[in-house]
């Protein structure tokens, strides 16, 4: 379950920091923590995420070559193949796109974002 960070923070006068080290540098912890969770790859949602793309692609192309005739079937097949194609290849879509932002490091965009199943 991702947190959401609505907080805008404000850095710490320099007399109220009690950062030891390099003053060089200023330091507020709440700007520089980061959560292990955040480098976490949720690998079985973006493998969950790519079969339902792949499935959802197939099942539109099936009904589409139903509905041409280049393929054996009814019409009442090719739009349940639609449906159903829309229906797995819309969240595919989504989550695929989440999860390529997030390894290009695109800005607003984390692997976080990304539910674990």
């Amino acid at each position: 379950m991702a947190t959401r960070r609505n907080f805008h923070y404000t850095p710490l006068a320099v007399d109220e920091d009690d950062y030891i080290g390099d003053r060089g540098r200023p330091f507020d912890p709440r700007f520089d923590y980061t959560p292990k969770s955040l480098d976490k790859v949720p690998w079985k949602s973006i493998v969950l995420a790519l079969f339902l793309l792949f499935l959802g692609t197939g099942l539109l192309f099936l009904a589409y070559f139903i509905s041409t005739g280049h393929m054996g079937g009814e019409q009442s097949q090719a739009y349940g193949l639609l449906v159903l194609g829309f229906l797995s290849f819309v969240p595919g879509f989504y989550e695929t796109r989440i999860a390529y932002y997030a390894w290009r490091g695109a800005k607003g965009y984390r692997f976080s974002a990304i539910p674990d199943y």
